[in-house]
């Protein structure tokens, strides 16, 4: 699985006269970007060289690896856990509310109406409530979400957001320690001849695609027989409507063709980066698929419990 090339330690040798060659750019860079750069790049290597590993191990691809698990680990998931929290907080506490809020508001608006004395075909009297009774739910529910704090929109974007910038970061480091003259020309791992090159066999970039298709179609492993129940019936009403000449659109559908684009789109971009930031890009998806697994599993339990502590239909009607 692992070959590694080394000349009686030429990593050590290779890393204090090729840092200050790698970091070097003409003036016309940013000179605050430019230290930045040089600064982790230099961190990065000096880390690779002091970390205690086996000789067995290849210390950059190691190191990367490393990096890239503790990293997640310690600066992404804490904020996916945040996310995780806030929506069962949204499922548990307050669509509870809503659905209780339900009755009491139609029958404010029906009473409001019947004052009001609205007079109109019986279909479009039925249609004026539904709308009235839609609003002030919405109203009520975005209400509740604020008081409780769990709105949707930073729920959903928080944790990409905070994934992004140390993506990218990772990512430039790498790349411009990939840059000749380099110690990554010094090791080998995997399919990689060398850190700084492409995969000549696109083994890595091929294994990145199908970790982030999996990601995507591997999220039904964990439903629950009454989320199975609850699809088919969506899809028995999906069907009538269409039938009856209505559009229907369903963005998770969208999003999941798209994911599967970007899917194949990893592997062309993966084809043409260097080897050290291919390896990063696969441990990273790597993790993400193992952590979208384990919440997964995770919701899927919390589910099965609540669905015990609540009572049967029967039993309710049978008391």
């Amino acid at each position: 699985m692992l070959s590694y090339r080394s000349v009686h330690g030429a990593h050590r040798n290779l890393t204090r006269p090729c840092r200050s060659t790698i970091v070097k750019r003409g003036p016309s860079q940013s000179k605050r970007t430019f230290i930045s750069v040089q600064t982790i790049s230099e961190g990065f290597l000096d880390l690779a060289t002091a970390v205690p590993l086996p000789p067995s191990l290849p210390p950059y691809s190691t190191t990367i690896i490393l990096c890239t698990i503790l990293s997640r680990l310690f600066l992404t998931v804490p904020f996916s856990i945040w996310a995780k929290k806030r929506q069962w907080r949204a499922e548990e506490v307050v669509m509870p509310k809503v659905e209780k809020l339900k009755p009491i508001i139609s029958k404010k608006v029906m009473d409001e109406m019947k004052r009001a004395q609205v007079r109109a075909p019986k279909e479009e009297l039925q249609i004026m409530h539904a709308k009235r009774v839609k609003q002030l739910l919405t109203d009520r529910r975005t209400q509740l979400l604020s008081e409780h704090r769990c709105r949707p929109l930073p729920t959903m974007l928080i944790p990409p957001l905070t994934q992004l910038p140390l993506f990218m970061g990772f990512s430039v480091v790498l790349n411009r320690l990939s840059q000749s003259p380099t110690p990554f020309d010094s090791e080998s791992f995997f399919t990689l001849s060398t850190l700084a090159h492409a995969d000549p066999t696109a083994t890595l970039p091929i294994a990145l695609g199908f970790i982030t298709l999996a990601n995507v179609e591997t999220s039904r492993w964990f439903i629950t027989d009454q989320q199975r129940e609850r699809e088919k019936k969506v899809a028995k009403w999906k069907e009538e409507r269409l039938s009856q000449g209505h559009t229907i659109l369903e963005p998770q559908k969208i999003i999941k063709s798209a994911l599967r684009l970007v899917s194949v789109g990893r592997i062309l971009v993966g084809t043409m980066v260097p080897g050290g930031v291919i390896l990063y890009w696969v441990t990273s998806a790597t993790f993400g698929l193992i952590q979208t697994w384990i919440f997964d599993y995770w919701e899927m339990r919390r589910k099965k419990h609540i669905s015990q502590r609540q009572p049967s239909p029967k039993a309710s009607k049978h008391q």
